[in-house]
């Protein structure tokens, strides 16, 4: 069973790509920050922060993810999860990712050889992910047009996914509009990326209640 929350990762604040970069790379907001508050069932469970940093055509990228659960005074779960991307170019070069999953650590890596990412960790052995696997950390678009590789344990994912159309997701504020999308295999989740191809909200069920990303 494929933990989900290994699959969500993304980060905190940013900056914008060169000119002629944005193509290859959408959803880079131009504020150099996107946040999302997570929600099960209406109450918050934590946070889900990027941040990008460019330096000429390369483009850092760290993704924060912190999560609670508890019940009156008692932890029922934590979950923190850091990766750091490198992008150059428009494609990325590798990551970086440590996680604490309710006491269970993951350390996973990244590196680009020729055409092929290398990925290796402390629960997976070391592989040659496909040249168009890219890290699930959600906020790149391109990644519902090829495999995954979870940011969490390193593990090749390969998500079926349908195009739902235009629809209306829930912010922190309110509402916004954006394009849906439906994954299946092995897990269930909706993505949902406004018309910047800015990544705009995620909604998966779990233990009977929903857990929805609200954008700040």
């Amino acid at each position: 069973m494929i933990d989900r929350r290994g699959v969500l990762a993304g980060g905190l604040a940013g900056l914008v790509l060169p000119q002629g970069a944005t193509a290859a790379m959408p959803g880079v907001p131009a504020s150099g920050r996107l946040a999302f508050d997570v929600q099960r069932g209406g109450k918050s469970l934590g946070s889900h922060r990027l941040s990008f940093r460019r330096s000429g055509d390369a483009l850092t990228v760290e993704v924060l993810v912190e999560l609670l659960y508890k019940l009156g005074p008692v932890t029922l779960f934590h979950y923190n999860l850091h990766v750091t991307e490198r992008w150059a170019g428009g494609e990325v070069q590798g990551f970086d990712s440590q996680a604490n999953d309710n006491g269970t650590k993951y350390r996973t890596s990244a590196r680009r050889e020729g055409g092929a990412l290398i990925v290796e960790g402390n629960a997976v052995a070391r592989y040659a992910a496909p040249a168009n696997a890219l890290p699930a950390t959600h906020w790149n678009r391109h990644e519902l047009d090829g495999p995954w590789i979870n940011p969490q344990d390193g593990k090749l994912l390969r998500p079926q996914v349908v195009a739902r159309g235009p629809d209306s997701v829930p912010t922190l504020g309110g509402s916004a509009r954006a394009r849906r999308y439906s994954l299946s295999g092995p897990f269930k989740l909706d993505l949902w990326y406004d018309a910047d191809d800015q990544w705009a909200g995620l909604a998966f069920t779990r233990g009977g209640g929903e857990v929805r990303y609200l954008r700040r």
